[in-house]
């Protein structure tokens, strides 16, 4: 048995659970059949050499049977709903064609990814138009983790993911593949996509479903299946959670408060495993667990839950014997030294409902918010000023890097932040500091991961440059983005309704 400390509570301030907002949907155990839980199929490359890797990446409409009776009308890359997960390797070439299958723009945003900004990194000025494709291509320089693509077309963003626009990416290395892990895509090494999702007669409806502090629903979809089960027939499984919800945060625990190990967070392996009998993730976040289900018996079903909701059931069947034991010290995470001299960045989110901002401003695309020199490593302190007992969590996010976690409120970060983020749940009245650093050099987003918090203007942009190579970039304005849009939906711009347009 490990000696490792067994963290059993959430750790972010209760009183700002999302639980406690007036607008909170509670999640509610389906009562459809069960199904055996979908795991998305891999995409398979065009091609694949020694340094490079070429796939061609569809946003496509599609119909999805969900529930029973009608199919819901769903869109999905390569694939009806979500999509199929695409591997990356590290120190490969990747050459991508994106192709617009939708009735409107959308963009492809690789989150979590270290690229060019801001047209490889897909947010809202790299839209592809309906019937069109693009190429992009980059190097994967970063280490293996559970990344993701979605569609971030401002401010439809919020609207192509409830639809179905999330696809699970793996990036793999050299290091990862030599620790004690499970990695058998599919058989015990799984993604959990946790979603959830208001029907009106089997389909999806986000405008009636609208909330500007975060469109919820009562049915939790994991992986696109409603009620899910998973056959387990190895002793240890992992899980690669990543909440791709508009809104929702999942505390996540197991019946019998069977005891877990997180490997990985957002941006790749800790560099400790730590253990935990209960973990919560915000919007984006991603955490890769270790669940060991030795001590049960063919037969035997372990429930995992969402506060107290079944989300997905493990039938357990016969397996191995499995003694694998997980190292104290699994990978050494890059930790820079501070540029010396440089400024400490400053982010602070505020407001909620329609009256969301950053730094006192709603999201401009014309305007660049903030700047840091290429090869610098500069402190960003970002912060939540909503009422620490009526306010919410907010899920920051940065494009174009993954940074380390340096406090909270100037205490150390929870256990399991102290590998690579992109993505941190802020609570209200703190302050989380954050050490930063560039590889590329781009114009980049960064903003509140609620997705209709983004939507609704909680957004800013900044620029990575290098004096010696200045650049210029031709960024998309907002009037260009509605004109297709309305054109693409068949209504005068005038009449156009896309929540949070009036940013």
């Amino acid at each position: 048995m490990s000696d490792r400390k067994v963290y059993t509570d959430y750790f972010f301030d209760e009183p700002a659970f999302n639980t406690h907002d007036g607008g909170y949907v509670p999640l509610k155990e389906p009562t459809t059949p069960q199904e055996a839980l979908r795991i998305p199929k891999l995409l398979k490359p065009n091609k694949e050499t020694d340094t490079d890797m070429y796939y061609t990446v569809i946003a496509q409409t599609g119909e999805t049977q969900l529930l029973p009776g009608a199919k819901t009308k769903t869109w999905g890359y390569n694939t009806s709903l979500l999509g199929q997960t695409i591997v990356f390797k590290n120190g490969k070439t990747i050459h991508i064609t994106l192709k617009n299958e939708l009735p409107e723009l959308t963009t492809f945003h690789w989150h979590g990814l270290n690229v060019d900004g801001p047209i490889t990194d897909g947010g809202c000025h790299a839209p592809v138009y309906p019937g069109k494709s693009t190429q992009i291509e980059f190097k994967c320089h970063q280490p293996a983790a559970t990344l993701w693509l979605h569609a971030h077309p401002c401010p439809a963003t919020a609207e192509h993911v409830w639809k179905g626009l999330a696809d699970g990416v793996i990036v793999k290395d050299d290091v990862e593949s030599k620790l004690p892990f499970p990695r058998n895509y599919g058989v015990d090494d799984i993604p959990l996509i946790l979603q959830d999702r208001a029907f009106h007669d089997n389909q999806f409806d986000y405008i009636a479903d609208y909330d500007p502090d975060g469109v919820q629903g009562p049915t939790p979809m994991i992986n696109g299946t409603i009620n899910p089960y998973f056959d387990v027939t190895t002793q240890r499984l992992r899980l690669r959670i990543l909440d791709g919800a508009n809104r929702r945060e999942w505390r996540l625990h197991f019946s019998d408060d069977l005891k877990f190990t997180q490997i990985a967070s957002d941006g790749g392996i800790l560099p400790e495993p730590v253990d935990f009998t209960h973990l919560m993730i915000t919007c984006a976040e991603r955490a890769e667990i270790i669940v060991d289900f030795g001590k049960y018996k063919p037969g035997d079903e372990v429930t995992l839950y969402s506060d107290d909701v079944p989300i997905v059931r493990f039938r357990i069947h016969e397996f191995a014997k499995d003694d694998t034991k997980l190292p104290d010290h699994l990978v050494d995470i890059p930790d820079p030294q501070v540029t010396p001299n440089s400024q400490v960045h400053k982010v602070v989110m505020s407001g909620m409902d329609e009256m969301v901002e950053i730094n006192g401003k709603k999201f401009d695309m014309q305007r660049i918010d903030d700047k840091q020199k290429l090869g610098n490593v500069e402190y960003w302190d970002i912060s939540n000023t909503n009422d620490r007992d009526t306010g919410m969590i907010h899920p920051y996010h940065m494009h174009g890097t993954q940074f380390r976690v340096v406090s909270r409120n100037g205490h150390d970060p929870y256990p399991n932040e102290r590998g690579l983020k992109d993505t941190i749940g802020v609570n209200p009245g703190e302050t989380v500091r954050i050490k930063v650093w560039f590889e590329h050099l781009g114009v980049y987003m960064y903003h509140c991961h609620i997705i209709e918090h983004e939507d609704g203007g909680m957004m800013a942009q900044f620029e990575v440059y290098d004096p010696d190579r200045p650049k210029t970039y031709k960024l998309m304005d907002m009037d260009t983005l509605m004109t297709a849009f309305a054109k693409e939906r068949g209504v005068k711009k005038d009449e156009l309704y896309i929540p949070g347009m009036d940013m």
